[in-house]
């Protein structure tokens, strides 16, 4: 049985993950005291005695931990921004490689994508495999989530019980101090997100998106969407082409091509809340296509690609411990 550790297993990522785990009869759990879960030392000795180790840390505490490893045998699993560009580390986003499990034989470091570029990554990487879409293209990104997305701090902003609700609709004061929790914000404002540089090195795209991302009062799923013209295809290529392309890349239960997929003219970034799949789709004309991938930012955004990585790791079914229907 392989041992699974934690580490920085109270954060949202972390606890999602432990959720799913502690039910599993394949593995087994190391886990910490609670006044020892910051103790270097401690966390050291659990990573080491693991056959796989999950990093749910920020960035600079993933780099510590990775320093720990002193062994050729752990596994890391990290879900933090820290290694998803770096040399060595292996992106963890199995349907984008047609070559995954390959990689996945001599690589032990597996950095999991981030939630926005991870929609991304699946709508524009096999368009520039495939030689449709040019990489200079520019291109505009917009990507609409759920409120966790922004972690405990955000998750509590929005789920304070100062927050009045009447009928289902929340209602505020004059000047209330939670009037901006109502609407949809857009951040990112400085074009310098952090999932920006894994969105350009992973797609192959040669310049970097403009970038617009977008909170939103409800807990959680995504929808990243993509407008592509005809003139940043290659000469040839239409919509015909983009649908085709994705029908032959995404046919599995996790991430899967839908054709008019939306609802009565409407896409809804809750479409697959408290799931791990990613639906991907193509709307618009011959002269402005629409790509769209649409996925829960806890799920495939994040808990559920962590556990299809494990899965692949531990050689079973790539779908155990997930919800994808």
């Amino acid at each position: 049985m392989k041992k699974v550790f934690i580490d920085g297993s109270a954060g949202t990522t972390g606890l999602k993950i432990y959720d799913r785990l502690s039910g599993r009869n394949d593995i087994e759990l190391i886990v910490l005291k609670d006044e020892d879960r910051k103790d270097p030392a401690k966390r050291k000795e659990a990573i080491n005695a693991s056959d796989v180790t999950f990093l749910c840390l920020p960035d600079d505490a993933s780099r510590e931990s990775v320093s720990f490893v002193e062994n050729d045998k752990t596994v890391i699993l990290d879900t933090s921004t820290a290694h998803r560009t770096e040399e060595g580390w292996l992106y963890g986003f199995p349907e984008v490689y047609d070559d995954f499990e390959e990689k996945l034989k001599t690589s032990k470091r597996i950095a999991v994508p981030g939630c926005h570029a991870s929609g991304f990554v699946a709508l524009i990487k096999p368009l520039i495999d495939c030689g449709i879409l040019k990489k200079d293209a520019k291109l505009v990104c917009t990507s609409v989530t759920g409120y966790s997305g922004g972690g405990k701090k955000m998750i509590a902003q929005y789920e304070d019980e100062a927050r009045s609700f009447d009928n289902g609709a929340t209602k505020f004061a004059p000047n209330d101090d939670y009037d901006m929790f109502c609407y949809p914000r857009q951040y990112g404002l400085t074009q310098s997100h952090k999932h920006l540089k894994e969105m350009v090195k992973i797609s192959g795209v040669e310049i970097t998106p403009a970038f617009s991302p977008i909170v939103a009062d409800f807990y959680s799923g995504m929808c990243v969407t993509i407008p592509v013209f005809a003139s940043d295809l290659a000469l040839g290529y239409g919509i015909e082409d983009v649908k085709n392309c994705y029908k032959n890349k995404y046919n599995g239960e996790i991430v899967f091509y839908k054709e008019a997929s939306d609802e009565s003219g409407f896409i809804s970034a809750g479409a697959y809340e408290k799931k791990d799949c990613m639906e991907i789709s193509v709307f618009g004309n011959e002269e402005r296509i629409l790509l769209s991938a649409r996925y829960d930012n806890l799920g495939k955004g994040a808990s559920g690609a962590a556990i299809e990585c494990l899965n692949y790791v531990l050689g079973v079914d790539k779908t155990m411990g997930l919800k994808v229907k």
